[in-house]
């Protein structure tokens, strides 16, 4: 354990930070609103900004009067992509100490720009005039800068060319072109929901009252480098208000995701639940959901989920396929558009640089290399812009587009990617298992990849009993789940479209299951379970880890199976009472703030209890319903990335924050309609057998 200095790059941290996200814009500021990337927060360089395609263009917003900054109270958001900050200007006196002077701060987010408007209110019995500034300050630092806690190279090596333009200022950078413009000072009045495809909020509502307004005032724009102040003379009426506005426009031509171009499939959609904890958490993931849709230039029409904010706002083939899954209850549009995108980006050669094998889904989609800095510069990273390292996406793929034909996908669709399966199907066989000993394992050969390619994607989280790391290729347990689910999904598909080869799959699969059956599973004295990986000596790496519940409902477990590893997830050692932890907590590895040893993500956890619900396990899938529903409360509704893995027995009122978790995440908010379906008991014929929990008493979807 070493202790860093202040010279050192921290990993920043954003746990009580706020978001808006319209994707693939966002944007993050303080508790209170303050939007100040180039200050600290939580001990480390704040991500606080405005992003588009995985660069912050914007670093800082201040609005001051008469040369103070006004005081920010506090910030909410209205309704989906808009917020509102309260602000007072304490240097404007009146004959008591009450504040005199209020602003409210009201921003919207499109995909490709942010509109700021200040509405200014005054309780004087006189007319005031004041000078009202909103100063904008670039920075352009790219995504694993600002994840790094490292500096704009952009910004100080002078790349940016920032200037006044026609009472505007433009900023060019990296095929970007900024344009910052004075807008109508009308007050903004709440966002409404995306009815169209490309942005997140609405247009403003010009009635947020009916006080008197001040004539519309001029604005000058100054430049001083990176920094762009717009100036207003305003006066503002007796006991009156009045307002200015004011926009950033990206233009990011060569981005290599856009938003959706197509309206949001569950927009209107809305929970309806006796237990406010479930609608709340259902409703407002759902908003999140919104925000995260995207697509890529080539297939606008075909939208998917944007993995998480900020880090992950990008395509990941494993992220968005889980995600798209969690969704087919309400949905199989955003599945179709996960699937023939993935599709596009599908492997057809061997390429050792990306990773890539012919039938290979991909991995993640940057719009440059990917090259980790500052905080996590000594780690070596350095991914290309389309990377394929990944195990377990391409089996994902094959089962979520049986899964999406199974909840009504229509059959042309379907039909249209049978190529894609086939070759899909064929990588299992031919490409996954990268030594022949009869399972899918992965090794990084660059040096510079991942270190591990399944969902546990962090160097340390394949770990012995003892918390000893296990050295690769490794072939992990639930990856074989997979396999073996995908061949056999894949083989009904085949039969269905009267493609041949479906014997020879569930023949291949059944070889799996053997073979799996007889090398897996380890006993700890407290009862058996199957090990989390084989590692490169094909010994079982005996940690108890979540990885086993994703084996449930893909039929490579016998009866006797289900039952051992039913019992083991429920046992108070992997129960938090917030969900499923990432490994036990009696293991050597274990720490509760770990990433990926000992915490609790929401979809690991939705993954398991829709497995054990498959099973037949119903009781113990609605206990793990019941520990998300608790931590969505903990987290106002908006699940994190992950969290800690706190026991609900420790009486702390909910588990500890992950302080670089991501949020919104995709997969995190679509396991709340995960949640709703379990109760529900949604069926793909459209019938309902609600479970017998309170969580599930009025709870239903309805439209309008």
């Amino acid at each position: 354990m070493t202790t860093h200095t202040n010279a050192q790059p921290r990993q920043p941290w954003m746990h009580d930070m706020k978001a808006l996200v319209c994707a693939p814009a966002q944007l993050w500021c303080d508790p209170d609103g303050t939007v100040a990337g180039g200050g600290t927060h939580a001990g480390a360089a704040s991500i606080g900004g405005f992003y588009v395609a995985d660069t912050r263009v914007v670093s800082s917003i201040g609005v001051a009067v008469d040369g103070e900054p006004a005081t920010p109270l506090t910030w909410r958001t209205t309704r989906r992509a808009a917020s509102v900050t309260s602000m007072v200007a304490r240097n404007v006196d009146g004959p008591t100490v009450d504040p005199q002077l209020r602003l409210d701060e009201r921003r919207e987010l499109a995909h490709d720009a942010l509109t700021e408007r200040i509405d200014v209110r005054s309780a004087a019995d006189r007319e005031r005039t004041v000078t009202l500034s909103v100063a904008i300050g670039l920075d352009m630092a790219t995504m694993q800068e600002v994840k790094g806690g490292a500096p704009s190279a952009a910004a100080s090596g002078g790349a940016i060319a920032l200037r006044a333009a026609d009472g505007a200022a433009v900023a060019e950078y990296g095929g970007m072109t900024v344009t910052i413009e004075p807008v109508g000072g009308e007050t903004c009045g709440t966002v409404g929901d995306a009815t169209g495809g490309a942005d997140c909020g609405a247009a403003c509502d010009a009635a947020a009252g009916t006080a008197d307004r001040g004539t519309a005032p001029t604005v000058a724009i100054d430049v001083d480098g990176l920094v762009c102040t717009a100036r207003w003379t305003l006066t503002v009426p007796a006991r009156g208000r009045a307002g200015v506005g004011l926009r950033v426009r990206v233009a990011a031509p060569d981005a290599v995701v856009a938003a959706a171009g197509t309206p949001c499939p569950w927009d209107g959609l809305r929970a309806v639940a006796d237990d406010s904890r479930v609608r709340r958490w259902v409703n407002a993931s759902l908003d999140d959901l919104a925000g995260l849709r995207l697509s890529v230039p080539a297939l606008p029409d075909d939208e998917f989920l944007a993995a998480g904010a900020p880090w992950f706002f990008t395509l990941f083939g494993r992220d968005s396929l889980w995600a798209a899954r969690f969704l087919l209850p309400l949905t199989t549009r955003t599945a179709m558009g996960t699937l023939r995108t993935l599709a596009h980006f599908q492997a057809t050669e061997l390429d050792a640089a990306t990773n890539a094998e012919p039938g290979k889904i991909m991995h993640e989609l940057r719009g440059e290399q990917l090259v980790s800095t500052g905080a996590f510069a000594e780690d070596g990273m350095s991914l290309p812009p389309l990377y394929y390292g990944t195990i377990d996406a391409t089996p994902l793929w094959v089962i979520t587009l049986a899964e999406a034909l199974r909840w009504g996908a229509p059959e042309d669709e379907v039909r249209a990617l049978l190529p894609n399966l086939e070759a899909a199907l064929a990588w299992l066989r031919d490409w996954g298992d990268c030594d022949g000993d009869g399972f899918l394992e992965y090794v990084d050969r660059t040096g510079q990849g991942l270190s591990n390619q399944g969902w546990k994607d962090s160097g340390d989280s394949v770990r012995w009993n003892d918390g000893s790391i296990a050295d690769g290729p490794i072939a992990l347990c639930e990856v074989q789940g997979y396999a073996y689910q995908a061949a056999m999904l894949g083989a009904d598909l085949l039969d269905r479209f009267g493609r041949p080869g479906g014997d020879e799959w569930r023949a291949w699969a059944a070889t799996l299951k053997r073979r799996f059956n007889e090398r897996f599973w380890v006993d700890d004295g407290r009862g058996r379970y199957p090990a989390i990986a084989l590692d490169r000596d094909k010994r079982p790496v005996d940690a108890l880890t979540s990885n086993i519940g994703h084996l449930l409902g893909t039929g490579i477990l016998d009866e006797r199976g289900v039952r051992d590893v039913a019992a083991r997830l429920a046992s108070p050692e992997m129960l938090s009472g917030y969900g499923v932890r990432t490994m036990s907590s009696a293991a050597g590895g274990y720490w509760p703030q770990s990433y990926h040893c000992g915490s609790v993500w929401a979809h690991d956890s939705a993954i398991v209890m829709n497995g054990l619900a498959a099973e037949g396990h119903v009781d113990e899938a609605v206990r793990i319903a019941e520990g998300l529903v608790r931590a969505a409360e903990a987290f106002d509704y908006q699940i994190p990335e992950l969290y800690a893995g706190d026991a609900l027995e420790d009486g702390a009122g909910g588990p500890a924050p992950y302080p670089a978790a991501c949020h919104p995440q995709a997969w995190s908010a679509a396991s709340s309609v995960a949640v709703a379906a379990l109760l529900l008991g949604m069926r793909p014929d459209g019938s309902t057998h609600p479970v017998d929990s309170p969580l599930a008493r009025g709870l239903r979807f309805e439209r309008g």
